[in-house]
């Protein structure tokens, strides 16, 4: 999924010369490796993105080091100069450019790839495996390292990202109401040594108006599926998976709409939790975080909340009384979750009471059940329904 700033940076390049690479450059060089096998030796070896800065922050292979040959503004004025002026003219004026630092850029991938472990081996890729990775990888090879580019470059990683995001998953959905201790949950499940694809760490927002409070930024989308797809490529499939149930967006991020099908089509387990019960959750996320800050996101939902309920919430935080504005704010959520449930509900749909669980006692019970309702759904024919008892309204 592309973002508008990183498909005008990928519309710009194209026009650059420093992008184009022949066939007759992969034949000749046999350390062009597909995306498949450079991003398996990405965990070995580091690698080297050597993109523009505003490239790199668009999205990057996890785990990548941005050493851009142009700054943003110089890649601007090799692609001007290219589209204007033609071929040779955009290579000379790159060369200007990247010469007087490329003593500085091999020793810098030396010392990467020292600190790594990966002696003399590095990987290398621009966007398309074209001029800019390859011209490194020449001079890298000349002073003794072993480079390895990526064929197609960030453009064939992103392919493989992307075609994983639909792979079918043995999803188990933990849902319930805001406050319902979600998140707590899947890091204990996590802790238990259960798979878990935990969306709203991946893109750094805890998924409400509330969500990116003290969070710091988010990654844009396109770096938010290089990420799941990391995690999702490293899942077990025969197993179960645990993910929060989650809407199309997570603050700025946009959720893949494959990933959605798959969470709606999901059994889930409802951790049913009293409104007290609930309040102290929030509490203990929201309580004392800076006020200004929680009246910012409440005037977020006024339109939601109503006039007269926002204006409460917020006296209630000037005045020092998170508790009672958290209450007000719940009525809200609670009947966007109450009519989202009601609009598409799910096939499968455990409820387990949590007020008097221990959290531990809370895993077991959702672990027992999600190896009954896996195991079921992979049993079941199609067009069968489950058993009225399994299913919660």
């Amino acid at each position: 999924m592309q973002n508008h700033s990183s498909m005008s940076t990928q519309n710009t390049e194209s026009n650059s010369p420093l992008t184009v690479s022949s066939q007759a450059d992969t034949d000749a060089n046999p350390n062009i490796v597909s995306a498949r096998e450079f991003w398996e030796r990405s965990f070995e070896i580091p690698v080297l993105d050597v993109r523009s800065p505003c490239e790199f922050a668009d999205g990057h292979i996890p785990g990548a080091i941005n050493l851009p040959l142009f700054s943003d503004e110089q890649r601007a004025e090799v692609g001007t100069i290219y589209k204007n002026q033609g071929r040779e003219p955009a290579i000379i004026k790159g060369l200007e450019f990247v010469g007087p630092r490329l003593a500085e850029m091999v020793s810098r991938a030396k010392s990467i790839a020292k600190s790594r472990g990966s002696g003399d081996e590095i990987l290398v890729h621009c966007w398309r495996g074209g001029m800019r990775s390859q011209s490194l990888a020449r001079i890298l090879e000349l002073t003794g390292m072993n480079p390895v580019v990526l064929n197609g470059g960030y453009k064939a990683f992103r392919k493989l990202a992307r075609s994983a995001l639909g792979r079918p998953l043995k999803m188990v959905v933990v849902s319930g109401f805001t406050g319902a201790g979600k998140t707590l949950v899947l890091n204990q499940l996590e802790d238990a040594g259960e798979q878990v694809l935990d969306l709203e760490r991946l893109a750094n927002h805890r998924g409400s108006a509330f969500g990116g409070i003290s969070q710091g930024g988010q990654p844009r989308t396109e770096h938010f599926e290089n990420q799941l797809f990391r995690d999702i490529d490293q899942l077990d499939l025969n197993r179960p998976v645990w993910i929060e149930d989650e809407g199309n967006r997570i603050g700025s991020v946009v959720v893949d709409n494959q990933v959605c099908e798959q969470i709606r089509n999901a059994p889930a387990v409802v951790i049913d939790r009293s409104v007290e019960n609930r309040v102290e959750h929030l509490m203990a996320d929201y309580g004392d975080l800076p006020p200004e800050d929680l009246i910012f996101a409440i005037g977020k939902i006024k339109k939601r909340l109503g006039g007269q309920q926002t204006q409460r919430a917020i006296r209630s935080v000037e005045n020092g009384d998170v508790r009672t504005a958290i209450e007000i704010v719940l009525t809200y959520y609670d009947k966007t979750y109450q009519s989202a449930m009601t609009k598409m509900p799910r096939e499968v749909s455990v409820n387990v009471p949590a007020d008097d669980l221990s959290v531990e006692a809370l895993i077991v019970q959702m672990r027992e059940i999600a190896n009954r309702v896996t195991e079921d759904s992979a049993a079941k024919e199609p067009g069968t329904k489950e058993p009225a008892a399994e299913q919660s309204k």
